[in-house]
């Protein structure tokens, strides 16, 4: 099968192409540096630094994964511009291309994020559900998505991964955690009450390709783990598995003197439910936190 990733020099684009790289498929990537892409991701992908209505030709499958890191930095309002801006032009751009094309791509999956849903309760979320927070992660998410569903046709079945928080070995959020974990400083952030939706990178990929495979799926798709944890559980759940104490409390104040606006992502969450990968039989590796760490950390 004939793929256009964008994103790929990523976390999860780097694992997907891997995957698919096992699979013989051919990959064509987007990206603004083709060496330097080449040199991380191999010489049997392709790679193009523009979109123009050549990019879909024999393309099958377009995956979305681009956009700037939304918690590498402060929450400025340059930066917020910039967190919108990457992910809803690139998407934009793809759906103009895939509305123009004869022969359009038979699948658009696009990026998303289960920030979409604003801060909540412990109440169980899926797909269906509509109680949104108006907040900043919503507004990136919605317009984001109102976007990617413009591609929706006959020919084209789209699908948006409301993706929660990425567990990775060496990377990603679990990595920025690691050190004062390690440290013996690790512990709750706030009351520790907040809800984490979470899942692991492989069963990330592996519902990617769950999704190309199963036509039913279509529409926003929460990629999140069936069982979400508390902050206090899951910090309780690191700790024990490096061996390390869980005595320290992150206070409010100071994440939000620190970060910002930013501080809400890691002040409130939400109990999200992949109701839809559920349904369709996908069968998650690591459905709970402890079989996540035993796997990343060793």
């Amino acid at each position: 099968m004939n793929y256009l990733i964008t994103g790929g020099t990523g976390l999860i684009g780097k694992a997907l192409i891997a995957k698919l790289s096992q699979k013989n498929s051919d990959i064509t990537v987007l990206t603004r540096n083709p060496k330097q892409a080449q040199a991380l991701l191999g010489d049997h992908i392709h790679f193009i630094n523009k979109l123009t209505s050549k990019s879909l030709e024999n393309k099958a499958v377009v995956i979305n994964l681009a956009g700037e890191p939304i918690a590498d930095k402060r929450w400025t309002k340059s930066q917020k511009i910039e967190i919108c801006q990457s992910r809803w032009q690139i998407t934009q751009q793809l759906v103009t291309l895939i509305k123009k094309a004869e022969v359009p791509p038979s699948l658009f999956i696009s990026g998303s994020a289960i920030g979409i849903y604003g801060r909540q309760d412990k109440t169980a979320i899926s797909e269906n559900y509509n109680n949104f927070n108006q907040e900043f992660t919503h507004e990136i998410c919605k317009q984001w998505e109102a976007i990617a569903l413009g591609a929706t046709s006959e020919k084209t079945r789209v699908a948006i991964l409301r993706t929660g928080v990425v567990l990775a070995p060496n990377a990603g959020a679990l990595a920025k955690m690691l050190l004062p974990f390690k440290l013996g400083l690790g512990g709750k952030i706030g009351d520790g009450e907040q809800m984490m939706s979470w899942i692991h990178y492989l069963d990330m990929v592996a519902a990617i390709l769950h999704i190309v495979k199963h036509e039913e799926l279509k529409g926003a798709i929460n990629l999140t783990a069936p069982f979400a944890v508390s902050n206090n559980d899951f910090s309780q759940a690191l700790s024990s598995q490096l061996k390390r104490p869980c005595f320290f409390t992150s206070p409010p104040w100071l994440l939000k003197m620190l970060f910002g606006e930013m501080a809400d992502i890691l002040l409130f969450g939400q109990n999200v439910v992949p109701t839809k990968l559920i349904n369709s039989d996908y069968t998650f590796k690591y459905s709970t936190i402890k079989e996540a760490f035993s796997d990343l950390i060793v």
